[in-house]
């Protein structure tokens, strides 16, 4: 079983899906991605967490960022399911789920945990980057419902602090003032952030988003 870490090259995989053979790597390009797992089919939690993503897909879209799911279930498991999120989620999945009943993707990216099921997925959810490094790893406990809208305002702070030198304080929403790192200098600052920065304290030092 891999143990992956952030900043680990998310391994890649051929699987067949609802949308046909995926090579993982290969259907990311250069996009960024997300990798979600389903304890499996037909079952509550899922079934509206899936139709929830298939609503917020244009949100993920204007982000660049492809989304996948997984249950260790079969295709045409998955394709009875999908019927049902459409009907009772008042949507349609427009993303590709993995066929897993090998459990091959689920032991590649860590995703049993035998303490909690040694048989179904937890709640994984992976970001990866257009570089195939993974950004985020969440874990939710099968009872729990993921919330997507904190994995969206996540991306946004993984986006914006990939290309400038950033962190994202407590909450932060898209638009709000964002935390000059602790490396860069008060004169590196005043260049980099032309709008200007609140120096709180020296080493909390705030500046509208660029």
């Amino acid at each position: 079983m891999t143990t992956l870490r952030l900043g680990d090259q998310a391994p890649n995989f051929t699987a067949m899906s609802t949308a046909g053979e995926i090579n993982f790597h290969q259907w990311l390009g250069d996009s960024w991605g997300v990798l979600f797992s389903h304890p499996a089919d037909y079952t509550p939690v899922c079934t509206t967490e899936l139709g929830a993503t298939a609503r917020m897909k244009d949100q993920f879209e204007k982000r660049n960022v492809k989304v996948i799911a997984l249950s260790v279930d079969g295709l045409e498991s998955h394709r009875g399911w999908i019927n049902d999120i459409n009907e009772t989620q008042n949507t349609s999945v427009n993303f590709p789920i993995i066929a897993d009943d090998t459990r091959y993707v689920a032991l590649l990216y860590d995703m049993i945990h035998p303490r909690a099921d040694d048989k179904m997925t937890v709640r994984s959810v992976y970001v990866i980057g257009p570089d195939k490094k993974i950004k985020l790893m969440i874990t939710y406990p099968a009872s729990t419902g993921r919330n997507f809208n904190e994995i969206l305002r996540v991306i946004d702070s993984l986006q914006l602090t990939t290309y400038q030198k950033l962190a994202t304080p407590v909450n932060w929403q898209q638009g709000e003032d964002c935390v000059i790192l602790p490396s860069i200098s008060n004169e590196e600052a005043t260049e980099l952030f032309p709008k200007g920065f609140e120096e709180v304290k020296p080493y909390l030092r705030l500046t509208p988003q660029p």
